[in-house]
């Protein structure tokens, strides 16, 4: 008879095990980002490509910003919100962890959800550089990838650091096919199923009001 631990993978078997080895590794992430939101206020974990990430503690221009993002949404689409820190299941196979600063969904959307949703039915996922040493790879890399796997349909991406508002939208095959790029001050189409013209002039008077403070 042969052993158990002598027989042959199959390729089938390697992805069960492989799967079930991230599946473990995503729980322990979820204790863990669980005891830290206990232990220290404000402290916001993520868990994308296998690695674990600290979002920085917001400054009040990313408040504000974040703030105006959703009186905005509110005005062109009543009946969805953008909700704040939710924590969604991205990437594939479901096995990361993000909290965007801002999700878009209908309204009512997450009255069943717990502290990890799935993204389906999410429209748009909205992300605000914080001047952090990881921020390029993090939003400008790592996110849009996720985020496009995960089929969300819209990524908003708000980068203080080069002055510029970007669009992701139309994911396929694990990442976003259309990128659009203005500069603050500029309008720029949020595609459907938001759908409607986004102007940043506001984005390009507060940040020019932080320069001239500092």
């Amino acid at each position: 008879m042969t052993a158990l631990d002598e027989r042959p993978h199959t390729d089938e078997q390697n992805h069960d095990e492989r799967s079930h080895d991230e599946q473990m590794l995503t729980e322990q992430f979820e204790s863990l980002a669980k005891a830290a939101m206990r232990e220290a206020e404000g402290l916001r974990l993520e868990f994308i490509d296998g690695k674990m990430g600290v979002k920085a503690v917001p400054d009040g221009l990313h408040s504000e910003i974040v703030m105006w993002l959703q009186q905005v949404c509110m005005q062109h689409q009543p009946q969805l919100g953008l909700y704040g820190d939710r924590g969604l299941r991205i990437e594939t196979y479901r096995k990361g962890r993000a909290r965007p600063d801002g999700t878009l969904a209908p309204v009512g959307h997450f009255v069943r959800a717990g502290e990890w949703a799935e993204p389906d039915g999410v429209l748009m996922t909205v992300e605000v550089t914080s001047h952090d040493h990881d921020t390029n790879q993090r939003d400008r890399v790592e996110k849009p990838r996720a985020y496009a796997e995960s089929g969300i349909p819209v990524y908003l991406l708000v980068d203080r650091d080069a002055d510029e508002v970007t669009v992701y939208s139309e994911p396929a095959k694990g990442a976003y096919q259309e990128r659009h790029t203005v500069t603050l001050g500029k309008s720029i189409e949020l595609p459907a199923p938001v759908g409607f013209t986004l102007d940043t002039e506001p984005l390009k008077a507060w940040s020019a009001a932080r320069e001239s403070d500092g």
